[in-house]
Formats: structure tokens, C-alpha cells, sequence
């Protein structure tokens, strides 16, 4: 039985996506195993969204290729092999094929023709990479989802239909693509039966699910399904939303049903209607604060987040100032912020570069520095609160788990100074302390898991 080692680099789609791909790759006879020595066949599903993502995975792909058998074949998969599958062959000649995010379900067969093909020619490329619409895992009967512990991702749509200036994701994934309800609903409902605790919708944007397929308000319908399948000590967790796209029912239904967490991840990028007119984003700021205003009074305790773009072209000091301050007025409970950098073939890629390297880091830190006070003020107003808790890790000393103020892999985290005897479970814990991102507290109850 051949076996293949897959690593997945990048955001929660793409570790969707290479589930999927283990998926169908057991489903052809493949044995997965745990060290990339041990493979016939090794697959790295590359992020290509920025500078620091491509670095990370050509630096993965040319450790494995220079310990490479003769016996093996290395693939690329992912986001960069789909937006640069030349230019990705002349760094690692080493590989044997290259499969673009769009046509992740024809693993199989590229590895088939691979096979085929060595057994009558010398070490030949195959490259599949075609400019279709993203491949849904429905369409090959495989899993939509990724499941660690008692925590998943479950991908709700693929691509994106807007044009941010800065964004490649277009370029890379195509027009958004959104999954049928009833195959989201089936996986939701698999993965209860897996134990799944928490459920992470996923997709580039989640606000617009559902309306290539007819819906005007899809999101709220959709958690209305899901809610009707999952226990109510389930965790329902909506990453990615768009300014001016949360709707007044979707508010409704998050404050109507106790499995939405009051979470809101919604990527701003600035607060100067110039510089979100430069970006192509939604600019009108009364708007966006009515939303914030609204979302604050129907959702108690909510907890905002958002992502910052530091040094888009053109930004002056009063423009960031004016981000500064916003940022000053609204105390985020989560905030991230990168460095603008021109990313080839979009929009932005035209403007100049006239931002010089050292200000935008001077604004990076300064948007972070600022962000630090606000979260450990905003963490302190926990201190005395009993929150339910994912547990996820334990040693001697420590325990760490998450509250729904804390998305995976991207907030913070909630400790407990001791070891609990079991992981992977909700329990309650009473916040006792306040760190700049993270919370302590001790453990005081366990919470029930309710079967539908």
C-alpha cells in the first residue's frame, strides 16, 4: 500500500482542503504517515496570500527536496501552486507535480498519470491548474471539514466575488462559491457525531454566504439549520464577516440562539474613508459604527475583532492618525495588523510604494502598542466572570483551554495554574486574573453536553 505525508501551511481553509485530499487519497489506497521519511508521495498544501506565506513554504519545500529518494515524489498543492505554478517548478525542480487550489479533488489522478508516466519517460512534471471555479468537496463525496480535538473547521463557501485592491484571493481562488445548505448541514451533523464541541465557519466571506445560490440573507438562514441539528452546548463561530454586511436578522439570530457565540471577526482593514476608497472597501464609517452599536446592544459581553492594514499606499500621517483613533474609540477585544506590501497582479500592485518600510513599521507598532493597553483593560473587565472553557492541553503545571472570546490559532488563551486530569472536554472556569491577551482562572464546574 503506497503511503503519502501531506503538510498544510496556511489558514484553516487550506487545512479544510487538505483533508480532503487525505480523504481522497485513503479512498485510492494510500496510508498516511506521520514523518515525510517514511512517504511515497509528500504533498505541501502551500499558502500563497503574502510575501511571508510563499517564504514559508518554499523554504518547506526545498528542506524536503534536498532529502528527497529517488523512490518519492514531492507535490505542491495549495494557494501558491495555483498562482504561480512556473515560477514555484524553477525554485524546486525537484517536484513532480503541482496542483492548484481550484482542482485539489484531482489528486488522485495526478498522482495516477505521475505513476504512468514515469514508467515509460524520465522525471516529467504534470501541472494542474485549471482557471475554474473552486471544487467543492461535496462534488467527490468528501469531508467540507477539519477536526482537532473537539474543535473544527467547517468551510461554508470558497473564493471571493469583491475586488480589494490589496487582496489576491481572487486572483488565486476565483468567485466565491458557496456550499449547498444541506451538504453544510450533513458535515455539522458528522461532525457532532465525531463529538465536536466548537464549529468554525469558514469561507473569505461569510456575510455573503449563500447569495450565488439565491439567498439574500444566506448566513442567518444557514445558523438557523445548524442550530436545529447541534446540541445548545455547542459552540457556533463566525470567522470573517464584511463591513456593511451584517445584517439586522443576522443579529437576531445570534442573540436569539445560545450556540452563536457572541464572537464578531470583522476585518476593517482602516478608518479613513480615503484609504478604504483606495482600497476598494466599504468607506462609509457612520455605518459601520451604527453596526458597531448595534451589535454591542443585542449581543452583551460580544467580542469584537478585527484585522488592520499599516502603510497602504498613499497613507498620511493624519490618515493614520485618524486609524489610530478610531481604534482609540471602538477598544477591539482582538486586533491584528500587518504591513502593507504590493502583492503582483492586484490593483494595488499599480499605486506606488510610497509608504517607506521603517514608517509602516513605526505604525505597526504603534497600532500594537496601542492594542496591548486596550486588551488588558479589556481583559480585566472578565476578572470575576465563570466562563465555559475548551480545554485543550495539559503538563504538571498548566492547563490551557479556550473561551468563546478566543478563536483557534489566532487569540488568546485561558489558563488554568494547574493539572487538570482531562482535556478535550468544556468545563467552567472562574477568571481570576488578567494578562495583556490571555486570562487565568480556576476551574469551578463542568458544563453538560446535550445530545439533540
Amino acid at each position: 500500500m503506497p503511503r503519502f505525508h501531506l503538510l498544510s501551511l496556511g489558514c484553516p481553509k487550506n487545512t479544510v482542503d487538505a483533508n480532503g485530499m487525505a480523504f481522497l487519497l485513503q479512498r485510492a489506497g494510500y496510508r498516511p504517515v506521520d514523518h515525510a521519511d517514511q512517504a511515497d508521495v509528500i504533498i505541501v498544501n502551500t499558502c500563497g496570500f503574502i510575501a511571508d506565506a510563499r517564504r514559508e513554504s518554499l523554504e518547506t519545500m526545498q528542506s524536503l527536496a534536498a532529502n528527497l529518494r529517488e523512490d518519492q515524489r514531492l507535490i505542491a498543492a495549495g494557494c501558491w501552486a495555483q498562482r504561480d505554478p512556473e515560477r514555484l517548478m524553477a525554485w524546486v525542480p525537484e517536484l513532480d507535480g503541482v496542483l492548484g487550489t481550484r482542482s485539489w479533488v484531482a489528486l488522485p489522478e495526478l498522482l495516477a498519470q505521475i505513476k504512468a508516466r514515469r514508467q515509460r519517460v524520465a522525471r516529467q512534471r504534470l501541472v494542474f491548474t485549471e482557471a475554474r471555479a473552486m471544487a467543492l468537496p461535496e462534488s467527490v463525496g468528501a469531508p467540507g471539514y477539519a477536526i482537532s480535538g473537539r474543535s473544527a473547521f467547517l468551510k461554508i463557501a470558497d473564493g471571493c466575488s469583491r475586488r480589494c485592491a490589496f487582496c489576491a484571493i481572487p486572483l488565486i481562488k476565483g468567485d466565491m462559491v458557496s456550499r449547498p445548505i444541506e451538504a453544510i448541514v450533513k458535515d455539522a451533523q458528522r461532525l457532532r457525531d465525531k463529538r465536536a464541541l466548537e464549529f468554525n465557519l469558514i469561507a473569505q466571506d461569510s456575510t455573503t454566504y449563500g447569495r450565488d445560490l439565491g439567498y439574500t440573507d444566506g448566513l442567518a438562514e444557514l445558523l438557523e439549520r445548524l442550530v436545529a441539528v447541534l446540541p445548545e452546548s455547542s459552540w457556533l463561530r463566525i470567522l470573517y464577516m464584511f463591513p456593511g454586511q451584517i445584517t439586522p436578522r443576522l443579529i437576531e439570530v445570534m442573540a436569539d440562539h445560545p450556540q452563536v457565540l457572541p464572537y464578531v471577526d470583522l476585518p476593517l482593514q482602516h478608518a479613513h474613508p480615503d484609504v478604504l476608497r483606495r482600497m476598494n472597501r466599504p468607506s462609509d464609517m457612520q455605518e459601520l459604527r451604527r453596526t458597531l452599536v448595534e451589535l454591542r446592544a443585542r449581543l452583551p459581553h460580544v467580542c469584537l475583532r478585527t484585522t488592520l492594514i499599516a502603510g497602504f499606499p498613499g497613507e498620511t500621517e493624519a490618515e493614520f492618525q485618524t486609524l489610530l483613533d478610531f481604534v482609540q474609540e471602538q477598544r477591539f477585544d482582538r486586533l491584528g495588523v500587518f504591513t502593507c506590501s504590493h502583492e503582483e497582479g492586484t490593483l494595488a500592485a499599480r499605486y506606488e510604494d510610497d509608504v517607506p518600510e521603517e514608517i509602516k513599521e513605526a505604525r505597526f507598532d504603534a497600532l500594537m502598542t496601542l492594542q496591548q493597553g486596550i486588551s488588558l483593560e479589556r481583559n480585566r473587565e472578565q476578572v470575576g466572570r465563570v466562563l465555559p472553557v475548551l480545554l485543550e492541553g495539559t503538563d504538571e503545571n498548566l492547563t490551557v483551554g479556550r473561551s468563546y472570546r478566543d478563536a483557534p490559532e489566532i487569540d488568546g488563551l485561558v489558563l488554568i495554574e494547574r493539572r487538570v486530569a482531562k482535556v478535550d472536554r468544556m468545563v467552567t472556569v472562574k477568571i481570576t486574573r488578567a494578562l495583556e491577551y490571555d486570562l487565568v482562572g480556576e476551574l469551578v464546574g463542568e458544563t453538560g453536553e446535550v445530545t439533540p
